[in-house]
C-alpha cells in the first residue's frame, strides 16, 4: 500500500539528515521532491499546491520547537498535514439511532459494491453487534443478486430475496418493511453500478436516495483506490447527485500511489469511512487518516496491529502456548498455530508495514513472496506428520521421514531441512523464556518475533550473504 509514494518521501527527508535547524533553503529541495512525489500519485494539484504550502509554513513558522530534531520536526509536520488533507479522523457510520439503518451502497460497475456490502454486513455483525440485512437491488446484472445470496450463505448472515422486475426504490422499501418486522439493525442496499455522465441511471439511484431521505440514510460509494485522480471525479459527480455521506476505497492493497486517498476528501469533502485490503470477507478496515500517514512516511501503525492482533489471535490457545514455552516446551503444533495467528492478521509484508521503521527494511529486503511461499510449504509437511510427531519431532526417524516427503510432495531433504530449522526455532524460544524470565538477551538464531528467520543480513543474530547462492531475504536461506 502505497509503496511508492512511502519510498519517495524517504528519499526527500534525506536532504533535512544532519541539519542544525529547518530553514527555506535547506527545506526547498525537500518540498519540491515531496511535490513531484504527490504529482506523481496522482494526487489532486490543487491538494498538492495547498499542501505544500501549509507544510512550508508550519515548517518556518513560530511553530517549529527548538532542540528537537530538525528532520523529525519536518516529517512531523508532514504527517499531520496528510493527515488533515485525509480527514484527521475516522468517521464510521452513524448507526447511534433507535430506528433502522439503511446504508445505500452505489458506484460504477465494476467497483466492488457486492464484495463491500458482504464485508461490511460482516464487519457489523461481528465488530457491532447489529442485526444486519444484505439486499440485492441490482436490477440490470441479475447474477449479482446471486452473488450477494452466496457471500450471505457463507457468513451465515441474513439476506432479502428481492423481485429484480420492479424499481429499485420500491425494493428498498419492501425491504425495510421486512427489516422492521424481522427485527433488524442494519440494511445493506447493493444498486447497479452506473455511469456517473448517464443522466437516466443517477436519476434512478437519486429516486432511491429520495424515497430513502425520512429515515436519514448513509449513501457509501465504491471507487477503485488504483484509478487515482478518475475516482475522485466519480465522487465528486455522485455527491453532486445523490449526497454521499462517505466514500469506500477497493483495491487499497494494490494501490501503490495513494492518488485517490489523498484527494477525495478534500475536492469532495466527503469522508473516506472504510478501505478494503484483500479478497476475503474480513479484509475491511476502518479508514483512519492519521494512521494512514504513518503508514505513509514509515512511521507504523502500532494501534491496528494491535486491533488486528486482538481480532485475529485465539487468546485460549496462545496462553495455552505460553504456559507451554513456560515448562520448556515448543512443540510442532505450536510453530503451526503460530503460523496460523500470522496468516490471519494478514501477510507478511502488510504485518511488517505497521512497525515503525521497517518499511525502508523492507524496501532493502525486496519480495518476501518466497518467503510467504515456503511458509506454505512447511505447513504442508506439517500437515503430513501424525499428531504424536507434532508433539514430539524426534520421534521423526528416517522411515518417517520418507513417509512425511511422499505424503507432502516434498523431497525427504526438504524435510529434513525443515526439522533442521525446527531445532532452532526450538532453541530460540526457550532463549526468548529465559530473557523474559530474566535471564539477559541470549543468543537468538533468528529476528525477536520473526522464528526461525535466520536474522537479517547486517543485523544481531544474521548472516552475511554470500556470492553465488540463492540466498532468502533473511540469510541462510527462506526461514
Amino acid at each position: 500500500m502505497f509503496d511508492t509514494l512511502s519510498e519517495k518521501f524517504s528519499e526527500a527527508f534525506k536532504n533535512i539528515q544532519g541539519k542544525g535547524k529547518i530553514s527555506e533553503t535547506n527545506i526547498e529541495q525537500a518540498l519540491k521532491q515531496v511535490r513531484t512525489a504527490l504529482l506523481e500519485a496522482d494526487v489532486n494539484f490543487k491538494v498538492v499546491k495547498e499542501f505544500i504550502g501549509n507544510v512550508k509554513e508550519q515548517a518556518l513558522g513560530e511553530k517549529v520547537i527548538k532542540g528537537v530534531n530538525p528532520e523529525e520536526q519536518f516529517i512531523k509536520i508532514v504527517h499531520d498535514e496528510l493527515a488533515k488533507v485525509m480527514g484527521v479522523a475516522n468517521e464510521e457510520v452513524n448507526l447511534d439511532r433507535k430506528d433502522i439503518a439503511p446504508i445505500l451502497v452505489v458506484g460504477l460497475n465494476g467497483q466492488g459494491k457486492t464484495t463491500f456490502s458482504g464485508k461490511l454486513s460482516l464487519h457489523l455483525s461481528k465488530k457491532k453487534k447489529k442485526n444486519v440485512l444484505l439486499v440485492p437491488a441490482d436490477t440490470f446484472r441479475p447474477a449479482a443478486k446471486d452473488q450477494l445470496i452466496t457471500l450471505a450463505k457463507s457468513m451465515q448472515m441474513d439476506w432479502f430475496d428481492s423481485d429484480l422486475s420492479k424499481h429499485p426504490k420500491d425494493i428498498a422499501t419492501d425491504a425495510l418493511k421486512f427489516a422492521e418486522e424481522n427485527g433488524k439493525d442494519v440494511v445493506i442496499i447493493d444498486t447497479a453500478g452506473r455511469l456517473h455522465v448517464d443522466e437516466e441511471l443517477m436519476g434512478q439511484i437519486k429516486e432511491v436516495r429520495e424515497s430513502l431521505n425520512d429515515r436519514n440514510p448513509e449513501v457509501l460509494m465504491v471507487a477503485d483506490a488504483m484509478t487515482g485522480q478518475e475516482a475522485v471525479n466519480v465522487a465528486k459527480s455522485f455527491h453532486e447527485a445523490v449526497g454521499l455521506t462517505g466514500v469506500v476505497l477497493s483495491k487499497m492493497d494494490s494501490d501503490a500511489r495513494g492518488g485517490a486517498a489523498l484527494s477525495i476528501r478534500h475536492v469532495t469533502g466527503v469522508p473516506i469511512k472504510y478501505i478494503s485490503t484483500g479478497e476475503k470477507m474480513k479484509d475491511l478496515e476502518l479508514f483512519h487518516p492519521d494512521r494512514l500517514a504513518g503508514r505513509i512516511l514509515d512511521m507504523g501503525d502500532v494501534l491496528s496491529l494491535v486491533e488486528k492482533a486482538e481480532e485475529s489471535i485465539d487468546k485460549d490457545a496462545a496462553e495455552g502456548m505460553m504456559k507451554r514455552l513456560e515448562k520448556g516446551k515448543f512443540t510442532v503444533d505450536d510453530f503451526m498455530k503460530q503460523m496460523d495467528m500470522i496468516k490471519n492478521l494478514g501477510s507478511m509484508s502488510s504485518i511488517l508495514k505497521m512497525i515503525p521503521g521497517m518499511g525502508n527494511m523492507l524496501r532493502q529486503v525486496g519480495d518476501l513472496s518466497p518467503a510467504e511461499a515456503e511458509m506454505k510449504r512447511m505447513r504442508v509437511i506439517i500437515d503430513s506428520m501424525t499428531k504424536a510427531e507434532r508433539d514430539d519431532y524426534k520421534l521423526v526417524k528416517e522411515s518417517r521421514i520418507k513417509r512425511i516427503a511422499t505424503g507432502s510432495g516434498n523431497t525427504e531433504a526438504q524435510v529434513k531441512d525443515f526439522l533442521s530449522k525446527f531445532r532452532q526455532m526450538e532453541k530460540m524460544m526457550g532463549g526468548m523464556m529465559q530473557m523474559m524470565k530474566g535471564g539477559g538477551m541470549p543468543g537468538m538464531p533468528g529476528m525477536p518475533g520473526m522464528p526461525g528467520m535466520g536474522g537479517m543480513p547486517g543485523m544481531p543474530g544474521g548472516k552475511k550473504k554470500k556470492k553465488g547462492k540463492r540466498k532468502g531475504p533473511w540469510g541462510g536461506g527462506f526461514f
